[in-house]
């Protein structure tokens, strides 16, 4: 298996992070979040917003293998055997993501580049990996 790098993994989680924040828009949008500066969430609208970020996650990953950034670029989150994480999985790891996200994704950085299976915290604890297809859509991507 071709392990995904910090690189592959940073530009996945930048398009998804683009997808989320596009999603909160919308949700002060709809909960007058919005302000003269952007927008602001608090309460029930962050707790919303939050819990549409972890489910994105969680049920792109479990059923698909790949949130959007990922499938973009040819990435897919597999068993370390290589067979589909499922959803147990899919939740551990992304509970963990808030571990691994300290410090702008630092925490995950170096425990990817720290392990020959390229795993931030939440797949070593889920026993997954994240993996490189390739296909052409990978070609073109960094």
């Amino acid at each position: 298996m071709a392990y995904a790098s910090v690189g592959w993994r940073a530009v996945a989680a930048i398009i998804d992070a683009g997808v989320l924040f596009a999603v909160a828009y919308a949700v002060a949008v709809f909960t007058g979040g919005i302000t003269e500066t952007g927008f602001e969430l608090q309460g029930g609208p962050a707790f919303l917003s939050f819990l549409i970020w972890f489910v994105y996650y969680a049920a792109m990953e479990a059923t698909l293998g790949a949130s959007l950034g990922k499938f973009l670029l040819g990435l897919r989150v597999v068993k370390e055997d290589g067979a589909p994480i499922g959803w147990p999985a899919a939740i551990v790891r992304n509970v963990l993501r808030v571990v691994d996200g300290f410090l702008f994704y630092l925490v995950a950085a170096l425990l990817v580049w720290g392990s020959h299976k390229r795993q931030r915290l939440g797949d070593r604890v889920a026993g997954t990996v994240v993996i490189r297809q390739r296909n052409a859509a990978a070609e073109v991507a960094p």
